[in-house]
């Protein structure tokens, strides 16, 4: 079985580790683990006169911020599943989360999907929408 689990290191991304760390996996098994950086683009004439650096330095923290993440999933997946036969990866990438998500999906060859809820009611989802 090939899980793709896409963290942002949220509580609600946090239950859906904790979710999955209980399963039982047939032998060769694959979890892997990602975070999607969203490419930050200027948007007005305003931010286009930001410099570069400020842009680079704001994906740079967010890009470390999503490693930690990643890193704090799969451990928690090693301390469940250690010895089970489950083989976990990470990757961090960059684009629209929606788009990488299925992507990544895709090419890995997923036969499951797990994302953790925003947390948004009903009013939330509708007014700002959900990945």
């Amino acid at each position: 079985m090939r899980i793709l689990l896409a963290t942002d290191g949220s509580e609600h991304s946090e239950a859906a580790v904790d979710e999955i760390a209980h399963w039982n996996y047939p032998a060769d098994s694959e979890v892997r683990v990602i975070s999607v950086v969203e490419t930050l683009m200027p948007l007005s004439a305003e931010s286009l006169a930001t410099s570069a650096g400020y842009h680079g330095e704001l994906e740079k923290i967010e890009r470390e911020r999503a490693r930690r993440a990643n890193k704090k999933a799969a451990g928690r997946l090693r301390k469940v599943l250690d010895g089970g036969g489950v083989k976990i990866t990470t990757e961090v990438l960059s684009g629209s989360p929606k788009r990488v998500i299925l992507e990544e999906a895709e090419a890995f060859g997923a036969d499951l999907i797990v994302v953790g809820s925003h947390g948004h009611g009903k009013l939330e989802r509708f007014l700002l929408g959900s990945v």
